[in-house]
């Protein structure tokens, strides 16, 4: 799950920098992260065990189509949020690209981004139990899909409880999902 996590934070950051700042990106790019965002994660799935042949680069390519979406749309509102006060005292300073995006940018977007990334791992969490169900071999859904076989409820519970303490603090259902 790490992998494609990280692959989604910095691809996801990147995109979402890049559509809050160009207005050109934005148009051209926005309509198609919100028609490809509405596709379900496992649905994914086939189409990357038919890419990558493997079932491991299949998971964390579903992990990260299914991250990847909530750290763009939120980044971009964030950037495209930030108050005109500090383009101005951005420009008064003559701060240079690097300068504006670590001292005015991040820090004024940062609330965006990390509710991006909260709902990113939330997701993630969701969507790796159940590609690790269809996927088999190994994994906290595997685990779970395998009791289910062998009839031993009391371990798909205990699975559960594992599933819900490890992502109780990254829950996917924020309130704080910006959809631009």
């Amino acid at each position: 799950m790490a992998y494609g996590y990280a692959l989604a934070v910095v691809a996801g950051i990147s995109l979402g920098v890049l559509v809050g700042q160009s207005t050109w990106a934005l148009r051209g790019l926005d309509p198609v992260f919100q028609v490809l965002r509405t596709v379900p994660p496992l649905a994914w799935l086939p189409i990357s065990l038919a890419g990558f042949q493997d079932s491991a680069p299949s998971a964390i390519f579903v992990i990260f189509i299914t991250a990847i979406w909530p750290i763009i749309i939120n980044t971009s509102v964030g950037v495209r949020n930030i108050p005109e006060d500090y383009r101005n005292v951005a420009r008064v300073l003559r701060l240079n690209g690097y300068e504006y995006f670590t001292r005015i940018m991040l820090p004024a977007a940062a609330p965006y981004i990390f509710s991006g990334l909260r709902i990113g791992v939330g997701l993630s969490w969701l969507a790796i139990v159940a590609a690790e169900m269809l996927i088999g071999g190994v994994g906290i859904g595997f685990f779970i899909w395998d009791a289910w076989n062998a009839s031993m409820i009391s371990d798909i519970v205990l699975a559960l409880i594992y599933v819900a303490s490890s992502a109780s603090s990254s829950t996917a259902w924020s309130p704080m999902w910006v959809t631009a």
